[in-house]
Parts: structure tokens; C-alpha cells; sequence
């Protein structure tokens, strides 16, 4: 497939990896040694967390993100864990709370404090203590809150509640017992209805992880699974692992049929473990481990079309990735990846970015996409109940997008009358004019009713105490130079629009001119 490629009308056909200069570099890190497959790196818009070195226990370092360079041999850890940490995992809905797990199979959960550590942080906020055996894998739930699931190599999946007020759980609210081996990987489908895991027998499952049933499961002798991922909405799998004759592969799958593979692709013969990752938004799949190969994926024939690969001489012990509201969209970054390279001590970002020429804001390869802001509770979820996540716009300043009515439960949302059809249908003719305007202006026009709505939806734009309009004051040169190109952005689009109104104004007196003469002429 890829051996003969046609030539295809695509805007992601030359997407390119750029690797972070070395002072934007995480030089001197202890990382980790560990010998399990796992991605031993978390990152947030604020973070970047990563499992490492450390005696008498196990510890992971919480660096935030703009603290690039080389790092202090005496910075503080996180440690509490009495085995080597295997898995960390940042709430999707937090970016101040992390999740990990280690060999001392527990589960813990941490609260990061929003200034720097100055000493090693041991308390922690909740402990799970429910396996029997070492914790390999923690996943949070994609839309629920306070929803985490864990696998262990007492061959389970457990299901744990977190809103609770207890610090120590002892019990999961359920346990997942359909596996004969270890839990390789585990991964969710958009709104967290179902499970696919893979395990060291080699087989796929599709897991209801509420009723704990396994809906589908492949025993296809040709491929042996090692990591698993859902693509979104098109109700496929990607699967990586070898082949027959030890060749890595590819291989995608129907979510509902896993008897056989609706394609496999052989690689090359090396004997890493493929990491997959899939971006929903531009339906682009990267497939890494020291080097990155990435595939446009559609429902029709051929569902994977070859792009290109980013390559590097460095191996890499594990890789993050940062959400996508963390990207630097005045960049056309699509996706960024932070590569652990343990000979040399250092955290690699890699950009992935779509070359353009155009400096404005780029509408089209920034769809609506997952927020930090959950759609369900847990008793919701855990009630039967369903729910796509809540999607934001990239764009800087913008708003919440809500496709669908938020539950009962929060009277943030729902503590306010809907507004009238006619104001509606202004603040969209406004919009569709304007593309933005400014606060002041649409609470001039507004009711008082409807301001004072639009108050209270301002205090969901706080994300963790922060407000995402304000930034606070750089502190190094790098904050610097990104303030400073924000605002340039700022400026070009207030220019732009400055721009159309005059174009606007000038219309309109000519066509004021016109009715002049012809009232004149009658």
C-alpha cells in the first residue's frame, strides 16, 4: 500500500517533525531504567511529568512546562510509592491532579500545588488499594469525572470511583476478570462506552466496562497485538505488534468484527514496541518509538494512506503527548510529542507541524476539540449514561462550544432560563458578521437577565484557579517571546478586521451616494 502511493488531495501531505532547539530542551533528567513497555511521561498544558531513578522506592519529577534547560541534580521529587512507579497519568479535567501506580500495587492520587515544589511532595490525596500484584496501567475516563480505571498484573481492570471522601478506597466499584495473562494496554472510545485492551496471550478485546462482558474478542493467529488504540468515531481499531515471522506490523480492525484484520502492514524488523496515537481532529495516526511514521486514516479503501516518517538517531525510553489545547496554534502545530531519550538524560519536544504562509489563525486543521471539562459525573456514567465530550474551540479567546444540554446536577449551567428565539438569532447574525466581539459591546445589547448569565458561564473559563484570558507575568525569556508573539497575533487579526470594517463603511457610503442621486434625479 504505501510502496505505491497515488497521489491524494490532502492539506496534511506535508506535514513535517521539528525537534525543540536544546535550551527549549529538559537536559539532565533522571529517567527511569525500567524495563516495561509503558509511556513513563504525562503532559498538560501546565506539566510535564516523568518516572524516574530513585532508591528506596519509586518517584516521579513534576517540571513545569516552561522550566526548559538543564535541571537541578537536587530538584524535588514526588514519592510516596514504596515500588518503582510504572505508569503516570495527568486528569484530563485537572491539570493539577496526577494519577500513578507502581509495584507496591497501589494506585495513588496527587495533588500538584500551582507553585513550584521546594521539597520532595509525599502526601498524597487518595490511595487505591485493591490489587493483588503490581499496578502497570492507569487510564482516565475521557468524559466522566473522577473516573479511573487500573490494570494490574493480577490480570484485572478495576474500576475506581474518586468522589469520595474517604483518602484510602479498598474496594473498586467493579472489577474486569475476562484476561488470562498480563494487560498490555488499554484504550477508550470517544464517549467511554467501551473498553479495547490487548494482553500478553495476543489478543484484542472490546470491553463493556460497566457490565465487564467482552463483546468481541480476536484470535487471529497472524498478528500478535501489543498496544491497541480506538480512531475516534470510525469505529475501528489500530493495533501494533508482529507479525508470523517476528516483522513489526500495523493492523486495523473492525470494532465489530475482530475475526480478521481489515488490512496488516509490515514495517520493518526491529523488535521495539510501536506505540500508536491517534488524533481524532485530523484524523492523522502516529505510530513511534525512536522514529515517527505517520498515516492519514478514512473509512474507505485504503484506510491508511502513508505520509511521511520523522526520523532520529536517538532511542527513546518513552514519549508523552500534550492535549491539544496545549498546542501552539500560531505555529500550525498539530501535535507535539515529548520524547524520553535516556543515554543523554533529555526531554525532546517534537513538534508536528502543517507549513503554511498565512500568519492568522488556521481554521480548518483546528476543528472543535476535546476540553478540560467533563460531560458526565460519576454516577452518571456509572448509572448507564453516555456522553460525547464537551468540545472547545482552539482559537485564542474563544469559548466554550456546547452540542448538547449539560446535566441537571450543575446548576452553573442550567440555573438560568433559555434565552428568547429573537435574542438568539441577533447574537448569531452579530456573529456571523464579526467572528468575535468583544464582551463589552454583547452585554450592552444583552438584557439584564442574559448579562448576568453570561457572568456566571465566565466563571467556567477559570480552569484551576487560572483564568485563560489573563496570563500572569513571564518569568523568563521564553514566556517572553510567546507573550510577545501573542500579541503580535492579537494585533494582525485587530488589523484584519480593521481592514474589512473600512471596506464595510466605504460600501455602504457608496451605496448611500447612489440612493442620493437617484432620490435626486426622481
Amino acid at each position: 500500500m504505501s510502496w505505491h502511493p497515488q497521489y491524494r488531495s490532502s492539506k496534511f501531505r506535508h506535514v513535517f517533525g521539528k525537534p525543540a532547539s536544546k535550551e527549549n530542551c529538559y537536559d539532565s533528567v533522571p529517567i527511569t531504567r525500567s524495563v516495561h513497555d509503558n509511556h513513563f511521561c504525562a503532559v498538560n498544558p501546565h506539566f510535564i511529568a516523568v518516572v524516574t531513578e530513585c532508591a528506596g522506592g519509586g518517584a516521579f519529577l513534576v517540571i513545569p512546562l516552561h522550566q526548559t534547560g538543564k535541571l537541578d541534580p537536587h530538584y524535588p521529587k514526588v514519592c510516596g510509592h514504596r515500588g518503582n512507579v510504572l505508569d503516570v497519568k495527568w486528569n484530563p479535567f485537572d491539570d493539577f491532579e496526577i494519577a500513578s501506580c507502581s509495584e507496591d500495587a497501589t494506585i495513588k492520587i496527587w495533588s500538584i500545588p500551582k507553585q513550584l515544589l521546594t521539597r520532595n511532595l509525599t502526601a498524597y490525596r487518595k490511595e487505591l488499594v485493591g490489587h493483588a500484584r503490581r499496578v502497570g496501567l492507569v487510564e482516565w475516563h475521557p468524559t466522566a469525572a473522577n473516573i479511573l480505571f487500573s490494570a494490574g498484573y493480577d490480570y484485572k481492570v478495576m474500576i475506581w470511583n474518586l468522589d469520595t471522601k474517604e483518602s484510602v478506597i479498598t474496594s473498586p466499584m467493579s472489577t474486569i476478570s475476562c484476561h488470562q495473562d498480563v494487560i498490555l494496554s488499554m484504550s477508550f472510545n470517544t464517549n467511554g462506552s467501551l473498553l479495547a485492551t490487548t494482553c500478553k496471550d495476543r489478543k484484542i478485546r472490546v470491553i463493556d466496562p460497566r457490565a465487564g462482558t467482552v463483546l468481541q474478542e480476536a484470535s487471529y493467529k497472524g498478528h500478535r497485538a501489543s498496544k491497541v488504540l480506538f480512531l475516534g468515531n470510525l469505529k475501528k481499531l489500530m493495533s501494533t505488534g508482529t507479525s508470523r515471522w517476528n516483522n513489526r506490523q500495523v493492523a486495523l480492525w473492525d470494532q465489530d468484527n475482530l475475526s480478521v484484520p481489515l488490512m496488516e502492514e509490515d514495517l520493518d524488523g526491529s523488535s521495539g514496541v510501536l506505540f500508536p496515537f491517534y488524533d481524532a481532529d485530523t484524523s492523522m495516526l502516529y505510530v513511534g518509538d525512536g522514529n515517527i511514521r505517520y498515516y492519514e486514516v478514512s473509512a474507505d479503501k485504503p484506510h491508511l494512506s502513508y505520509l511521511t516518517e520523522y526520523r532520529s538517531y536517538n532511542p527513546q525510553k518513552g514519549i508523552g503527548v500534550m492535549p491539544k489545547r496545549g498546542l501552539d496554534v500560531s505555529s500550525c502545530e498539530i501535535f507535539r510529542f515529548y520524547k524520553l531519550i535516556t543515554t543523554k538524560s533529555l526531554i525532546e519536544p517534537i513538534s508536528m507541524i502543517v507549513p503554511r504562509r498565512s500568519e492568522s489563525y488556521q481554521e480548518d486543521i483546528y476543528p472543535p476539540t476535546a476540553g478540560a471539562q467533563p460531560s458526565l459525573t460519576a454516577q452518571e456514567w456509572l448509572s448507564g449514561m453516555n456522553r460525547d465530550p464537551i468540545l472547545v474551540s482552539l482559537r485564542p479567546g474563544s469559548e466554550l462550544l456546547r452540542p448538547h444540554p449539560l446535566p441537571a446536577e450543575r446548576p452553573i449551567f442550567n440555573s438560568m432560563a433559555p434565552a428568547s428565539p429573537r435574542l438568539l438569532n441577533q447574537t448569531e447574525k452579530l456573529a456571523a458578521e464579526d467572528g468575535w466581539r468583544s464582551s463589552s459591546l454583547l452585554e450592552e445589547k444583552m438584557p439584564r437577565w442574559a448579562a448576568e448569565h453570561r457572568l456566571e458561564e465566565k466563571k467556567t473559563w477559570l480552569t484551576n484557579g487560572f483564568d485563560v484570558f489573563e496570563c500572569p507575568p513571564p518569568k523568563t525569556e521564553n514566556e517572553l517571546l510567546q507573550m510577545f508573539y501573542r500579541q503580535q497575533e492579537e494585533i494582525r487579526r485587530l488589523r484584519e478586521l480593521l481592514t474589512q470594517r473600512e471596506v464595510q463603511a466605504k460600501q455602504l457610503e457608496l451605496e448611500i451616494k447612489n440612493l442620493r442621486m437617484g432620490s435626486e434625479q426622481l
